[in-house]
């Protein structure tokens, strides 16, 4: 299983870096999570538009899936346009950014696939499981498995008992990381620290962590130091065009 960062940055994009963003890659198939502001940009150094086979939303925040728009009009207005995209989200998610175009412009460029959070279900290699995390919107924690390897990927969330079940073993925990110590108060349940990623994924026995969702202006050396007063394994921060191939020992 390959994994390459398109973006990690919470909140906006950046000059240098986009929203959340993920291309993960396995027997050919290409699966793109959380297409977020600005990261069809950084997708189309890896791939072209039809060679995406289905796309994964954790939620509905814009800085998740804002690009899922441009994807689907640059391959539903080609002259040859590709089969129709699965697009994987929880009930509503992708409901804002589909509203952006009349729905017959675009209408035969996706097939929209809505589940709950808490389902399992399988997308082209990957067994896909899922757990609803807190966020101030319905959001996913996804579990991807293949016979080689597992990518456990948080989305955005608060603390909860059910990341250590998300991460257990990973091969990569994929941890929202918004801030480095502490979340403000009114956010507290909702988003996660450098800090407590580091502490998840230590108690859940992940091989890596990587941090992502950095609030913008965030130092990602300061970030990865925090995560490592917990995580003595490999951590690193999700910047674009990071690749890391995954592989259970």
């Amino acid at each position: 299983m390959r994994l390459t960062v398109l973006g990690g940055c919470g909140a906006w994009p950046t000059a240098v870096q986009a929203c959340s963003g993920y291309l993960v890659e396995h027997s050919g198939f290409r699966l793109l999570i959380d297409p977020g502001y600005a990261t069809l940009p950084r997708l189309l150094e890896h791939s072209t538009v039809d060679a995406v086979d289905a796309v994964l939303i954790s939620h509905g925040h814009p800085d998740h899936c804002a690009d899922l728009n441009p994807l689907l009009r640059a391959r539903g207005l080609s002259d040859t346009p590709p089969a129709a995209l699965p697009v994987y989200a929880p009930h509503g998610a992708a409901d804002a950014v589909l509203a952006l175009d009349k729905p017959s412009m675009l209408a035969g460029a996706y097939h929209l696939r809505e589940f709950r959070p808490g389902d399992r279900f399988g997308i082209g290699p990957f067994r896909t499981d899922t757990w609803l995390l807190p966020h101030f919107v319905p959001n996913a924690g996804i579990r991807l498995t293949t016979p080689e390897a597992v990518l456990a990927y948080t989305g955005d969330t608060g603390s909860s008992p059910d990341i250590l079940r998300l991460a257990q073993g990973a091969d990569l925990l994929l941890s929202e990381a918004t801030y480095i110590h502490e979340v403000p108060t009114a956010d507290a349940p909702y988003l996660l620290t450098a800090r407590l990623a580091g502490q998840y994924a230590d108690r859940a026995g992940a091989a890596g962590l990587m941090l992502t969702h950095l609030w913008p202006g965030t130092d990602p050396k300061a970030a990865q130091e925090t995560a490592a007063e917990a995580f003595r394994h490999p951590i690193r921060v999700a910047t674009p065009g990071l690749v890391t191939d995954l592989a259970s020992s």
